[in-house]
């Protein structure tokens, strides 16, 4: 077996691209994956699991249609599943997510699944 610490500042580094999650590990059937964003991403809902945001960098939004939340630098959030959301970032923001591996990421449907989800770095 090879031990070896993921370095997240030198996964970050390795893109550039936004709203486009990176895999870089994997729990059982959870996926921790890296994510540059920064302004708005569409209304969307996950209805089948809870999700967390952990914050590295910046600061992130999340609009729901009865209140808001912000997740600072350091801040982690779980979000209930079946919960409508909007993110944001007014500054480039820098997040680990943790899901299950089957959660989609373009904010619409299942048909819909991307490449970026299944992107390794």
């Amino acid at each position: 077996m090879h031990y070896q610490a993921i370095n997240l500042k030198d996964k970050l580094s390795k893109f550039n691209d936004l709203w486009s999650p990176k895999v870089i590990g994997e729990m059982n059937d959870y996926q921790f994956k890296l994510i540059k964003i920064t302004g708005d991403f569409e209304w969307h809902v996950h209805q089948d699991t809870d999700k967390v945001f952990f914050t590295l960098e910046g600061e992130m939004i999340i609009d729901f249609r009865d209140g808001q939340v912000t997740i600072s630098k350091g801040e982690m959030f779980i979000l209930p599943k079946g919960v409508e959301m909007k993110p944001s970032a007014e500054k480039e923001c820098h997040i680990m997510l943790v899901e299950p591996r089957s959660v989609v990421n373009t904010g619409g449907t299942e048909s819909e699944l991307t490449a970026a989800n299944d992107t390794w770095i």
